[in-house]
């Protein structure tokens, strides 16, 4: 008996069945299939080359297992990159037989996470049961045919130390940071797509007082503090009736109900900045988040958009972030790695706000740098 046959036995079983197969569910059949006729080690290797096929992410389960893998992108059947750190590379001897193999493996692993995912509901973007993120578009939305893009959360709480240790705080950085964290203040982590922002933010989370309540509201569960005391609360996508949809708004609203110590943005990306900011108004100190900026100066005009998105006024939305924000920690991609490379200070400019320099990586000068220090130390 050959392991391909085997795997052939397995995939016509669990073809006959009506739900989504488990990793559990397929071994118990390899195991079942395989009888007496294979060895400890080979039903051990068939389990996992079966797993891997049938209820895993097919020829992409390897990638993810790769030590510092974060991103694995499928762009084409013979198109595969992955990204351990250092940019985007292509993933060498990766590749599916045809276009319908891909369009197979993204229905499947949405379907393992409960979602729908076909010609009437052409996207989906769901967190998988072993700690994966999944975002995947099918033809016509996506026009070169079904691409997926797969985000490998961290497994591992990391701490503040062990950024430093990789490089990712240089000079003062660190010792400023835990003096935002000690003081808190209010900040933004900012910086482009896989620039590190969700894990600074939750190395940062791991310095606060251990006798603090941390509510988190997120789209996916990726923030994951060193910290004895996290209440999460998660988005919900709408059920296939088009109800039942449960937004960042609605969770901000809800975790103020909460008794928090400290709020948590995962992601401010819409119109749950008009609550975040009014939270922080009243009373809410040492919140924080995340936003997507390309520079720490852009971040005024990134909040002023999403604000006006959202229904409040253009002085409205920059009175208010004057108000409820101290600190914005800019971070970027560099051939070195990820790193923070500024830490601002909003200050009012007339009718705006704007970010000022108060410390950089180049050690270029930083008009802000003595306001920094002023609010570090409560003057």
């Amino acid at each position: 008996m050959s392991a391909p046959s085997l795997l052939d036995r397995v995939r016509a079983r669990l073809a006959a069945e009506e739900q989504t197969p488990s990793r559990a569910g397929v071994a118990a059949l390899v195991r079942e299939e395989a009888g007496g006729l294979l060895g400890d080690g080979d039903v051990l290797l068939a389990v996992r080359d079966a797993v891997d096929e049938l209820a895993g992410a097919g020829p992409l389960e390897a990638l993810l297992r790769l030590p510092g893998v974060t991103d694995v992108l499928v762009n084409a059947p013979g198109e595969v990159w992955l990204d351990r750190g250092a940019g985007l590379e292509p993933a060498t001897g990766v590749r599916f037989p045809d276009e319908d193999a891909v369009r197979r493996l993204a229905v499947r692993l949405a379907a393992s996470a409960g979602r729908r995912l076909d010609d009437a509901a052409p996207w989906v973007d769901v967190g998988l049961p072993g700690g994966v993120r999944l975002h995947a578009v099918l033809p016509p939305v996506s026009g070169g045919g079904t691409c997926l893009s797969l985000r490998v959360l961290r497994r591992r709480a990391q701490a503040l130390s062990d950024l430093e240790a990789r490089g990712t705080l240089p000079g003062e950085s660190a010792g400023l940071l835990r003096a935002v964290v000690g003081r808190r203040l209010a900040f933004l982590v900012t910086g482009g797509t896989g620039s590190g922002k969700t894990t600074l933010l939750s190395a940062l989370l791991g310095e606060v007082d251990p006798a603090e309540r941390l509510l988190l509201c997120e789209d996916a569960a990726e923030l994951t503090p060193p910290h004895p005391h996290v209440v999460r609360l998660l988005t919900r996508p709408p059920n296939v009736e088009g109800a039942g949809a449960v937004g960042l708004r609605d969770l901000v609203r809800q975790a103020l109900r909460m008794r928090p110590d400290r709020l948590v943005v995962g992601e401010v990306r819409g119109a749950e900045v008009v609550d975040l900011l009014a939270a922080l108004n009243t009373g809410h100190d040492g919140g924080c988040g995340t936003v997507h900026a390309n520079r720490a100066t852009e971040v005024p005009a990134r909040l002023e958009a999403l604000g006006v998105a959202a229904g409040l006024g253009r002085a409205a939305v920059h009175s208010q972030a004057a108000a409820a924000l101290d600190v914005v920690v800019h971070l970027q991609r560099t051939p070195a790695g990820r790193r923070v490379s500024e830490i601002g200070v909003l200050r009012r400019a007339g009718e705006v706000v704007v970010v000022e320099p108060a410390w950089r990586a180049d050690g270029r000068p930083c008009p802000a740098g003595d306001a920094l220090r002023d609010r570090l130390t409560g003057r």
